[in-house]
């Protein structure tokens, strides 16, 4: 088995040296971490990542929180974020915790525990039992958030612009002719749903159609739009645009349950480009969200700061797309 003797002779350093490169890379120069990293790829060494954790009283593993477990979008966020986290020594905890604060709490002692050395979480709220440790350390505090944005929660951020992914929707729904358009939001407490909703009332505003938006509440569940898009359709919507695919694909069901057809009769646009959403029938009109992205810039910001670097930028906003399928069409006149 290759040690990291053997690295720091081949590569001409010190074993600290060699240490340095693997637990700290921004501290080394840029040639003597190449010569380092090459050295490492040329004898096949693997560090011990248990024996490193024990001498720095590190756990080597990260914590990653998610409000539903159950969404096929975090499943692709977890999958970005454990690549991320591999890449750079560290495994990944996943808790589900269900939207509830009272777990958020269990999971986040974790960290005052050092069970854990960082925390993503991808709800909208900060656990409660994380402010002191918040207030103590402040920008060096092992806390990011990914895919909520709110700047009251003082932590590090990865996201899209959400109220510009909405209006993006809108306009398009506007440009096919539709100007009787229903909106089946998130929940009123979610700062995503929040700003998709401010998105979406600005962009029928400039089109001078904001009072003929009809707005109702989902929980981002297929169940919860279906209901609702029942009651659109009753109201003579001829397009729904849904904060989320998975309400999308409810509507749609709704739609047809009413004997009309997507989208000849109503068109239907989602959020988040769910691997599904491309396979459904029709295939659905969304707003795609760099997922896989998300979690991985997400976990290189908990890196830089488990590693003392400060990050370039604390709130990383990513590029959403607006991807036209065959759910949405013209108007009918």
């Amino acid at each position: 088995m290759t040690t990291i003797i053997q690295v720091a002779a081949v590569a001409g350093v010190s074993t600290a040296t060699v240490s340095r490169v693997l637990s700290q890379p921004a501290r080394v120069a840029e040639q003597t971490r190449r010569r380092v990293l090459d050295a490492v790829d040329a004898l096949g060494y693997q560090p011990n990542v248990a024996a490193r954790s024990l001498r720095t009283l590190r756990a080597a593993k990260i914590l990653l929180t998610v409000p539903d477990i159950s969404n096929p979008f975090f499943a692709s966020v977890i999958r970005g974020a454990e690549e991320a986290a591999r890449d750079a020594g560290y495994s990944v905890v996943v808790g589900d915790t269900r939207h509830d604060p009272e777990v958020e709490d269990q999971y986040a002692d974790m960290l005052s525990r050092r069970e854990v050395d960082g925390l993503v979480f991808l709800g909208h709220r900060l656990p409660a039992s994380l402010a002191p440790l918040l207030a103590a350390q402040g920008t060096a505090a092992p806390i990011v958030n990914g895919c909520e944005y709110s700047p009251d929660i003082g932590v590090p951020s990865v996201h899209i612009d959400n109220a510009a992914a909405s209006s993006d929707a809108i306009e398009h729904l506007i440009a096919l002719g539709h100007r009787d358009i229903g909106v089946i939001t998130g929940p009123a407490i979610s700062p995503i749903s929040r700003d998709r909703l401010t998105g979406a009332l600005r962009a029928a505003d400039r089109h001078g159609v904001g009072d003929q938006l009809q707005l109702r509440a989902g929980d981002y569940s297929a169940a919860s739009a279906f209901q609702r898009a029942g009651e659109l359709l009753a109201g003579g919507v001829t397009a729904i645009f849904c904060f989320s695919d998975e309400m999308a694909m409810g509507a749609i069901s709704a739609i047809a349950q009413a004997g009309l057809s997507c989208p000849d009769q109503v068109s239907v646009i989602g959020f988040d480009d769910l691997p599904l959403a491309r396979f459904f029938s029709p295939p659905l009109t969304t707003i795609a969200q760099p997922k896989d992205l998300i979690g991985q810039r997400a976990v290189e910001l908990l890196v830089d700061i488990l590693r003392g670097t400060t990050p370039a930028r604390r709130q990383l906003t990513l590029a959403h797309e607006l991807v036209v399928r065959s759910s949405t069409a013209p108007a009918r006149r």
